[in-house]
């Protein structure tokens, strides 16, 4: 294999002291990528579509009464797959985001960042919704281009006045999806219902979340994933020559002499020239800016945008396919097929490991949880024959069902066990609720200054919780 010569790979390597989105004086630089079409794109539609789909509709589901997705940070409740989360299954949540992020290092791992370009909500919207809305209204690349250097006049101002009008539409129905993750879809109905005069915080919230949207899909743009998303720096450190990205066959493009324009009455085998005809189509229609051929790069987000690209030229000039393809670089460089590497091993071992933990905790999860403690600061107390001691207690009921007759019971000692100031005590559903209690022994009934009492909770007839705490007595008796 002939060596490739470095200036004949890289002519220009200014983009390793710069980013796409800036210009020589470090100003912003507006990318007006063309508008992608092939294989790849049609794909991505498809995969886009279906989890836009899934993304909207996530919080108005309801699975045994539960929301299915729900981050109500302020509550401190979750629903993650209309699994409940309270602050005391927190463990179970971090376990969840641990498992997520392992995975998506993993998938980094073998093949790059192909989450960002098909799965990131990001990119999604960006790509598959504002970005489409743009080539409707103002047309493709040069149109675009031609438009923004015109004069504001009537067709500039009706194109720009509906473009902005439609995103800021758009960024307030996604602030209400957003805002149904946060709150919940009920309350959202509610506030609807009642209107919005009557949910001033919320309406506010609601406002903040439309604006932040519409800044990121009408002006902050790509730069999210080039400056303010750690993921894409994330990668440099898990990304080696055997991680499969959108990558640019150099071995191929460029041969011995390097790549040069199109010329149909020219043997470019003959002459050593490499496939690459240099169109700087990949660089059109890349949506962050990047000329692909320069390597691996941070802004790439493998949206295949390139390689549809590319096939279509090659196609076009006779020339076998892929050379823009997912693609290791060992494999263009070396050959060498893709294997699955001790580390990709040692990554799918720590997930499986993880994912068997989570599964055997969420078997293990009570759906009712009990906390009985002694009241801080109270020893105990003589009536009689009789110690007394002093507990509050805290019902978490994570079920769909009330539970209207809650009352308690010692197992495996006689004593006395009365609820302070409530003979109907009750705990709502998807809620709370405590209270003060006493518990009684004989002291011949005591062994030791410090007895583990088994206290079980009822609803009704039906146990739902056993309870442990701990009562003390005097050391002796005499």
């Amino acid at each position: 294999m002939a060596k490739i010569p470095n200036e004949a790979f890289s002519p220009d390597s200014s983009y390793r002291d710069t980013i796409g989105t800036i210009d020589e004086e470090g100003n912003r630089k507006y990318i007006y990528p063309k508008k992608p079409s092939g294989k790849f794109y049609d794909y991505r539609k498809w995969v886009s579509y279906f989890l836009l789909i899934i993304l909207i509709v996530n919080p108005f589901i309801k699975i045994n009464g539960n929301q299915f997705m729900m981050f109500n940070i302020i509550e401190r409740r979750f629903n993650i797959f209309s699994f409940p989360f309270w602050p005391q299954d927190f463990y179970l949540f971090v376990l969840f985001m641990v498992i997520g992020v392992v995975f998506v290092i993993l998938f980094t791992v073998i093949f790059g960042r192909i989450f960002c370009g098909w799965v990131c909500p990001q990119t999604i919207f960006m790509e598959m919704v504002f970005r489409r809305i743009e080539y409707w209204i103002e047309g493709d690349r040069g149109a675009q281009i031609r438009l923004e250097k015109q004069e504001w006049n009537a067709e500039k101002i009706r194109k720009k006045t509906s473009k902005w009008a439609i995103f800021l539409l758009i960024s307030f129905l996604i602030a209400n999806v957003f805002l149904a993750y946060i709150i919940g879809s009920d309350d959202l109905f509610q506030m609807i219902k009642d209107g919005p005069g009557n949910h001033a915080r919320t309406l506010m919230a609601l406002l903040i979340f439309t604006g932040v949207f519409y800044f990121i899909f009408s002006w902050f743009r790509e730069q999210v994933c080039i400056i303010a998303c750690p993921y894409g720096r994330l990668q440099g450190v898990l990304l080696d020559k055997k991680s499969i990205n959108v990558a640019y066959d150099f071995v191929r493009g460029e041969k011995e002499v390097g790549r040069a324009k199109f010329n149909k009455q020219e043997d470019r085998a003959a002459a050593g020239k490499g496939d690459c005809i240099d169109c700087k189509q990949c660089v059109n229609v890349c949506p962050t800016g990047i000329d692909i051929r320069n390597g691996v790069q941070l802004e790439c987000i493998n949206c295949t945008a390139c390689i549809d690209e590319c096939d279509t030229i090659m196609e076009g000039v006779g020339l076998p396919k892929g050379l823009i393809r997912y693609a290791s670089e060992d494999e263009i460089e070396k050959k060498i097929k893709f294997k699955f590497t001790a580390r990709m091993k040692g990554y799918s071992a720590v997930l499986i490991i993880l994912t068997g933990i989570l599964i055997g905790l969420l078997f293990l999860r009570n759906d009712v949880e009990a906390s009985i403690l002694r009241l801080p600061g109270q020893l105990f107390q003589h009536k009689g024959d009789n110690i007394s001691n002093i507990y509050t207690f805290k019902i978490i009921n994570k079920t769909n069902n009330n539970f209207n007759d809650i009352h308690f019971k010692l197992v495996g000692i006689k004593g006395t066990l009365k609820v302070v100031g409530k003979q109907d005590f009750k705990v709502p559903q998807l809620g709370m609720n405590g209270g003060t209690l006493f518990i009684e022994i004989n002291k011949n009934l005591l062994e030791s200054d410090k007895t583990k009492l088994i206290i079980d909770v009822y609803n009704g007839n039906e146990k739902i919780e056993t309870g442990t705490t701990s009562f003390l007595s005097p050391r002796s008796f005499d």
